[in-house]
């Protein structure tokens, strides 16, 4: 049940990492849930934190316009992602048709 629990938990986080908002920490916390029970699950958690901290340690040094040009990166690939959830799920209701009146495939 614990790793059912935390599995799902990892999932979620996963598709929360492109988007604005925890989506690391959702993995971290599904990765220490997996760790009270499985050994693995405890070293993935310690080697991910790792290799997060020295990316963000990474990108702290870099000039201005690399994290500028990584920040734009992540922005079109959040569009891209909602882009083609929208055009998989289709428009929900709730949106107003005159919002997205020319996109090809929505």
């Amino acid at each position: 049940m614990i790793g059912l629990v935390g599995g799902a938990i990892v999932v979620g986080g996963l598709a929360l990492i492109p988007l604005p908002g925890p989506g690391w920490l959702i993995v971290f916390v599904g990765l220490a849930v997996l760790a009270t029970e499985f050994v693995w699950a405890d070293r993935l958690e310690k080697f991910a934190r790792k290799k997060v901290k020295a990316w963000t340690e990474w990108l702290a040094r870099q000039l201005i316009v690399i994290r500028m040009m990584v920040g734009a990166l992540a922005l079109v690939l959040v569009a891209a992602i909602g882009y083609a959830l929208l055009a998989f799920a289709g428009v929900p209701d709730w949106i107003p048709p005159s919002w997205v009146p020319g996109l090809p495939g929505l």
